[in-house]
């Protein structure tokens, strides 16, 4: 391992408005061995999230920025490969923030231990993953679903949309999704089991939805913000609960062009309540939602796709894919097969 050489993905500049290949830099360094309470994790798997563009702004947030100059941040899975802690061995798959390079050292105390032979390893970045316990805590915490009701999910077709409805509808609701082309659409109904698709590129979004929730919408969860979110609360049932997770179609808009909801005062005409979260609150929680959720997969009832792109040095382009919705499922780079 003396010899070994890390590729590494930094943040050259701070993006002003949509996310540019030229905001990052490719750069080695030799690989560091591990200190007191480390391992050396070499990554296979690295996870794109729509959450990275917020962490690239400089600001108060849930995270601290990701400083210019410094490794993108990312969570990723991989191997050991050296460790100087006694509770995790050379050979152990790990989940961690790995940060967007070929090997990562990380704090013992802050990986997880996975099972390998138990699903593949993207599929730990995805349902089994931070978006998964997302879809989890955001739907059953925060909307409270109940038999009978409808609920909405905007990027349907996306690694916490698709799982979303999918809970949903175990819980005994009528799923409608929302999502970007005739493709995505047709997986949202066949692949994950929606009850109806609006398709926003192609559709009056507020029109087909009053067609689809005649009763008005008791629970949207919303991934995307803008003009999609003013439909939603444009057909709000009473007492309905709007879960704020996202709001990728905000997230590359320059302070000037940034939109919220118009129509808020449908909140209170409903006596509705819009509520935002984030999945960290629930840290204590994770492992009663990895159970759930493989217990679910186990059982056929929770399907899951990841959209695979090879090769750390695509992660500029590859991270466009999510801002122009070209990925259909969870979007992952796989850096290495060992």
């Amino acid at each position: 391992m003396t010899n070994l050489t890390n590729r590494q993905i930094k943040l050259a500049a701070r993006p002003v408005g949509m996310v540019k290949p030229s905001d990052f830099a490719l750069a080695t360094e030799p690989v560091a061995q591990p200190g007191p309470g480390e391992v050396l994790v070499k990554v296979q798997y690295i996870s794109l999230d729509p959450a990275m563009r917020g962490w690239m702004n400089e600001g108060r947030s849930y995270v601290r920025p990701v400083g210019v100059g410094e490794v993108m941040r990312a969570g990723g899975i991989g191997r050991v490969i050296a460790t100087d802690d006694s509770s995790i061995a050379v050979g152990d798959t790990v989940t961690a923030t790995t940060g967007v390079q070929d090997y990562a050292l990380v704090k013992a105390a802050d990986v997880v231990k996975v099972d390998p032979r138990a699903a593949p390893l993207p599929r730990y970045l995805g349902v089994l993953g931070m978006p998964g316990l997302t879809a989890y805590f955001g739907l059953l915490d925060i909307g409270r679903p109940t038999p009978g009701e409808t609920v909405v999910v905007s990027a349907a077709a996306g690694a916490v949309g698709s799982v979303v409805g999918q809970i949903a509808k175990m819980k005994g609701c009528r799923t409608v999704g929302i999502a970007g082309g005739a493709d995505k659409c047709r997986s949202v109904i066949e692949e994950f089991g929606f009850d109806a698709a609006v398709d926003y590129k192609q559709e009056d979004v507020r029109k087909k939805l009053r067609e689809h929730c005649p009763n008005g919408i008791d629970i949207y969860f919303d991934n995307v913000g803008g003009p999609i979110l003013e439909a939603a609360l444009a057909n709000l049932a009473c007492k309905a609960r709007v879960v704020l997770c996202g709001a990728i179609s905000q997230y590359n808009a320059t302070r000037d062009d940034l939109r919220g909801p118009r129509n808020y005062m449908a909140l209170l005409v409903n006596r509705a309540r819009m509520e935002g979260f984030v999945v960290f609150d629930y840290a204590a929680r994770y492992a009663e939602a990895a159970r759930a959720m493989a217990g679910w997969i186990a059982e056929g009832k929770l399907k899951a796709r990841e959209d695979i792109v090879d090769g750390i040095e695509t992660f500029p382009q590859t991270l466009l894919k999510l801002f122009r919705g070209e990925n259909l499922g969870k979007l992952v780079i796989r850096v290495s097969n060992d």
